[in-house]
């Protein structure tokens, strides 16, 4: 018998290949054959979006002056508690920026019974871990734990707040580490277009100072940390919220056992902001870049005001969603840049507009002429109710899903408390959002985002594009 008569049995390996290949060509027939039938179908219509109903929550002041909110939320034998504190960079004097950063990192390194491994340890244990973080206007620690444990995390975050150990071997480390990220943060331009625009619209407030220099991070000591903690931190300024499946009476009694005996400290010291802003184009250059990292804007109403749901709207239609004027613009029809998007930026008192991009280089100025002319054309006449109604749906589902959470919960309860809001404003947001007319869109650009007043940062090669943006106003420094 020949060789290549001989009948070769296929391995398992080749079964499983052939197998999976009969399984893609049925799949392949199936899809050829259904898609007629369902491009024949429109989809269904989307239903109505529904209101955001906040669960009840229960409020309670210590005799210290702190505060605490529990939520009971979902079925899911988890709890989050959010320790929040009314202090951060705002607190920081003009030539101790970061210093609160420092401060919340070495806040991380045990306390005076703790080392950080066994804090870490004694999270893990509980299904969860313990996190800190510093912001603007206000320090977190928050934690995620199986339901069971909810007052032994109590405990343990009060510690790490309370009895800081602040060891003075990690703190030269703790430096090097936030020199290593100045470095990277200040070598990208869109972070040196943001500092140059915050810098500009801000000055020396606490909100316009975003990098510290190398020298004034290696000068910093183990005593203007305790200073620092000293000055800001204690119970009239903090608020811990918890949210999800816990014993109500339970978690009341630790938290008023584990932070009921802390200093009262200062009240919060909230330094308003008056930022301003005035038509004129500041150049960051970076010799030969490819993008211009754009940032054109100008102080807005803050959350307090009348105003501000009306104005999320108008961003939504203009700029601050995918399927945005702006971004259909220069984006979608024209190829200028990837992933433009307009914010209303919010801190405490103070908020501003801004249209962000990263533009190729060769089409800045056309670039920015089209921002504009978007930002004009929406002055000049109101959005079609059809466009509008497609922004309300994806703003008034987004909001419902983004709360649908124990911490989107207690995101949304920090929010009113930092802004002095009453809590209609999360049962009304859906409603007040589909209240926003064509004409109230019209108006809010009008009065609010003023072209003539809007502040041109740019971070890109200056000699190319400094000719294409000569026109939008006077160059500044």
């Amino acid at each position: 018998m020949h060789s290549d008569s001989i009948f070769v049995f296929p391995t398992f390996k080749q079964k499983k290949t052939m197998l999976s290949k009969r399984i893609l060509w049925i799949g392949v027939l199936a899809f050829v054959l259904v898609m007629p039938v369902l491009a024949q179908q429109a989809p269904p219509e989307g239903g109505e979006p529904k209101a955001f109903n906040l669960p009840e929550t229960t409020t309670f002041e210590l005799e210290n002056g702190l505060q605490a909110t529990l939520v009971e939320y979902g079925a899911l034998p988890k709890v989050t508690v959010n320790v929040i504190m009314r202090t951060g960079n705002i607190n920081e004097e003009s030539e101790q920026v970061w210093l609160a950063d420092l401060t919340g990192d070495l806040l991380k390194e045990g306390t005076t019974s703790r080392s950080a491994t066994q804090i870490a340890q004694e999270a893990a244990r509980m299904g969860g871990s313990v996190n800190i973080g510093v912001g603007l206007d206000q320090t977190f620690v928050n934690g995620d734990v199986l339901s069971e444990f909810g007052p032994d995390l109590v405990a343990l975050m009060a510690d790490v707040l309370q009895n800081p150990a602040f060891p003075e071997s990690e703190v030269e480390r703790l430096k090097r580490d936030r020199l290593r990220t100045l470095g990277i943060q200040t070598s990208q331009p869109q972070s040196q277009a943001l500092a140059k625009f915050r810098g500009e619209m801000y000055g020396n407030h606490p909100y316009g100072r975003i990098f510290p220099t190398e020298a004034m991070l290696q000068r910093y000591t183990l005593d203007d940390i305790h200073a620092f903690y000293d000055a800001n931190a204690g119970a009239a300024r903090t608020h811990v919220y918890v949210s999800g499946k816990f014993n109500k009476r339970a978690m009341e009694r630790a938290i008023r056992d584990a932070f009921g005996d802390w200093q009262q400290g200062a009240a919060a010291e909230m330094v308003e902001a008056t930022p301003q802003s005035e038509r004129i184009v500041h150049i960051v250059d970076q010799p030969g870049a490819a993008q211009s990292n754009v940032y054109i804007g100008l102080p807005v109403i803050d959350p307090s005001q009348e105003d501000y749901v009306a104005l999320q709207v108008t961003n939504a239609l203009l700029g601050g969603s995918f399927g945005s004027r702006i971004t259909s613009n220069i984006r979608e029809d024209k190829g200028y840049t990837y992933s433009p998007f307009s914010q209303v930026s919010t801190r405490y008192r103070d908020a501003y507009w801004a249209e962000v991009a990263a533009i190729t280089t060769d089409v800045t100025g056309p670039a920015i002429q089209e921002i504009f002319n978007e930002i004009e054309r929406l002055r000049e006449e109101p959005p079609p109710q059809d466009e509008l109604e497609g922004i309300q749906n994806y703003m008034a589902g987004t909001f419902v899903l983004q709360n649908s959470s124990r911490g989107g919960i207690i995101n949304q309860l920090a929010f009113l408390d930092l802004h002095g809001l009453p809590k209609s404003y999360l049962t009304n947001y859906v409603q007040n959002v589909y209240a926003v007319t064509p004409e109230d869109v019209q108006r809010i650009a009008q009065e609010y985002l003023r072209p003539e007043d809007m502040l041109i940062v740019i971070a890109g090669d200056k000699s190319k594009v400094q000719p294409q943006v000569s026109g939008f106003g006077q160059l500044g420094n």
